[in-house]
């Protein structure tokens, strides 16, 4: 089975995935791409599930604007990045405002389909976006220790770079204000200088 098939296969399994009461459904996915880019996002909004793919609202028009800031628009990174996230369905409304942030559990048993992507694409470089999934692999007690940086990793056996963003939630204003206007833009400079980011553009 080639590459692509095993990812349809895989993304198959986890659009009938119901495991967590708690979760509102359908799973989402990406397009089945298979570059050496992963993008990993926190989970779906209350919109993805109707539109059905992942960064399809606010945020993702957010997200989109700064990656054409350095030369890759929407349709061209979704054609050729594969878009995971921590939690694949919609965890629901917080009563305090905002979306729910998906508990350990749910966290856990949701993470063995990344496993699987990292397993099967080998990824060279990873861009968590949010504190959520940047702290899946990094120690992240604020977004100052990390944004802008470059980090080495052996990921499930995986040896990658990652490229911590923020999230481009309109509910935050983090990437809006100095120390993190500056510190986004930093983490961009980084990411337009991959090789594997550039691929995207040729």
């Amino acid at each position: 089975m080639n590459l692509v098939n095993k990812i349809k296969a895989h993304q198959q399994q986890i659009q009938i995935c119901s495991r967590c009461p708690d979760m509102i459904g359908p799973p989402i996915t990406g397009e089945p791409a298979t570059s050496k880019i992963l993008l990993i996002g926190q989970a779906p909004g209350d919109r993805e599930g109707d539109i059905g793919k992942p960064f399809a609202w606010t945020a993702g028009k957010t997200l989109f604007k700064w990656f054409a800031s350095i030369g890759v628009s929407e349709e061209d990174f979704r054609k050729q990045v594969y878009m995971a996230a921590v939690c694949r369905c919609f965890p629901g409304k917080n009563p305090k405002g905002g979306d729910r942030v998906p508990n350990k559990q749910e966290i856990a048993t949701c993470s063995h389909w990344l496993q699987k992507e990292i397993e099967i694409l080998q990824p060279k470089l990873i861009l968590p976006i949010g504190k959520l999934a940047i702290s899946q692999f990094l120690e992240c007690k604020k977004l100052t220790d990390v944004i802008g940086q470059c980090f080495m990793q052996t990921i499930y056996g995986q040896e990658v770079q990652l490229i911590p963003l923020p999230h481009p939630s309109g509910a935050s204003t983090w990437h809006q204000m100095e120390p993190g206007k500056s510190l986004l833009q930093d983490a961009l400079t980084l990411l337009s200088q991959q090789s594997y980011w550039q691929a995207l553009k040729a």
